[in-house]
């Protein structure tokens, strides 16, 4: 008989192992708990997620398969673990003093937060489709729930159902795409599925309807243009810290399980899925530009922002080989540290009846205060591309894999839709800088831990920007041997 399971799965799997631990822990602990401030919760769930870390760059460098090869720990899930857990950590810090001026302190917020993370962890180490689809909808429950988490608001109800909706029916259409797959392969193994794919097969109708399927039900989870109506919606009525998980983490968990599955399991579809990728990343980044122009509302304008990058980091992919696919994880790296700065912005302004919503509520906040308005202006400048910021190098090696395959058109398309994006982005620094206070003034929220985490983003984000060597050559050693 074949032992399923043994030590060294457990060892392999220690870091999921931890965090549903320490996940499961504080969920108890809330239930126990005397009645009162939930703080202590947060701060528990941030230390997990730090022992969660310590546990995971034990496995720096080296590649373990466990579940009799069904589930990877190699270089390319660390990265991407890498970049969950300290989003993760940066969403907990940021949610603390959040949660107490929305009167939504609740424990189980946390545990949340934590759930949803596994479920991406799991996503990114799963060589098997059906593992990939658990830890899908480990996520994608958790941020359903989160989304809607301000019950008393009608546009948080909204939200979440509009999540759950669109969700449920990507998640279908993703499912039809694996039984396709499984159909004509006899397997969800991922190098297996690669395998037993013929050159005979490569032309069969139900292998190129199970790619398209795949192509629509991962263009839902990360956000991709046309499958991206319900995100601005999310994104203003959930609360701001599940906003920037869905942006700076879920949409980058779908990022990589696609990188995962069209790379290793159907590469000889390439010419095919490369056609429709390029023609996704230019309606998205054209789109999520153009459209974020007339936003008003910060966190819907952000939304469009972050559909606006997905097409930019969708080049990487259409790109291909290793630099591209090196370049895609650089970027999503700068990406969920400059869009966490920025949510942490938005975070700082909500203080009692002002949301910091809207482009209007950071009016004169340079003459408030002069560093929290260069923060923000920093942050604008990197998302815009700008240099010396980490956008810049993101964005210089993107295009420039896409240069260097010889796609110079979809290059030049890419820096015109930077130069557009620096028009909305540049309506916040307007209104920061150059429009008077108002007369009640500009309050700003005090939480330490909030400032703690505009702190870890903006020295990132400048940090990248100036010296990239070390980041670029872990991301380049993370995709070695991923195809």
């Amino acid at each position: 008989m074949t032992q399923v399971f043994n030590m060294a799965d457990l060892s392999t799997t220690s870091p999921e192992v931890i965090l549903s631990l320490v996940a499961m822990g504080i969920l108890a602990l809330d239930f126990i708990a005397p009645k009162g401030g939930r703080d202590w919760l947060g701060y528990l769930s941030i230390v997990g997620v730090l022992g969660t870390f310590m546990v995971l760059m034990r496995q720096w460098g080296v590649t373990q398969s466990a579940f009799s090869g069904q589930y990877i720990s190699d270089p390319f899930a660390f990265f991407f673990k890498i970049v969950f857990l300290v989003s993760a950590a940066l969403i907990l810090l940021m949610s603390i003093g959040y949660l107490k001026n929305e009167r939504i302190d609740k424990g189980e917020f946390y545990p949340l937060i934590l759930f949803a993370t596994l479920g991406m962890m799991l996503m990114v180490s799963a060589v098997d489709l059906l593992i990939l689809y658990i830890g899908l909808e480990m996520m994608s429950i958790s941020i359903y729930i989160l989304a809607g988490f301000m019950k008393r608001e009608r546009r948080s109800s909204e939200a979440a159902l509009k999540y759950l909706l669109m969700g449920g029916f990507s998640s279908a259409i993703m499912l039809y795409g694996i039984v396709m797959l499984y159909g004509l392969t006899g397997t969800i193994g991922l190098r297996e599925i690669a395998s037993m794919i013929s050159a005979d097969t490569l032309s069969n109708p139900a292998l190129i309807l199970g790619m398209v399927m795949l192509v629509a039900g991962f263009g839902f989870k990360i956000a991709a243009v046309p499958f991206h109506m319900y995100i601005p919606d999310v994104y203003e009525g959930a609360p701001t810290p599940v906003a920037a998980l869905l942006s700076a983490a879920s949409e980058v968990a779908g990022l990589a399980i696609l990188l995962r599955v069209f790379l290793v399991a159907i590469p000889g579809l390439q010419d095919r899925w490369t056609l429709l990728f390029y023609v996704l990343s230019l309606l998205t980044m054209t789109i999520g530009n153009v459209v974020a122009i007339a936003q008003s509302n910060i966190k819907r304008m952000l939304a469009y922002s972050s559909i606006a990058h997905i097409g930019y980091l969708l080049i990487g992919l259409v790109a291909g080989r290793e630099l591209g696919i090196s370049a895609v994880l650089l970027y999503t790296l700068i990406y969920a540290m400059m869009t966490l700065g920025a949510f942490a912005m938005v975070i700082l302004l909500c203080v009692g009846e002002v949301k910091g919503e809207r482009i209007d509520d950071f009016t004169g906040l340079a003459q408030r205060s002069p560093m929290a308005a260069a923060v923000m202006l920093i942050f604008l400048l990197s998302l815009a591309g700008v240099p010396p910021t980490a956008g810049f190098v993101g964005k210089f090696y993107l295009f420039g894999a896409a240069i260097e395959r010889g796609y110079v058109w979809l290059a030049i398309i890419a820096v015109i839709n930077s130069a557009i994006s620096l028009f909305y982005y540049m309506k916040v620094v307007v209104a920061m800088y150059m429009q008077d206070l108002p007369p009640q003034g500009l309050t700003l929220s005090s939480s330490a831990p909030l400032r703690l985490a505009l702190f870890v983003t903006l020295v990132a984000t400048i940090a990248i920007g100036i010296y990239p060597g070390p980041f670029l050559e872990l991301a380049r050693a993370s995709v070695v041997g991923l195809w």
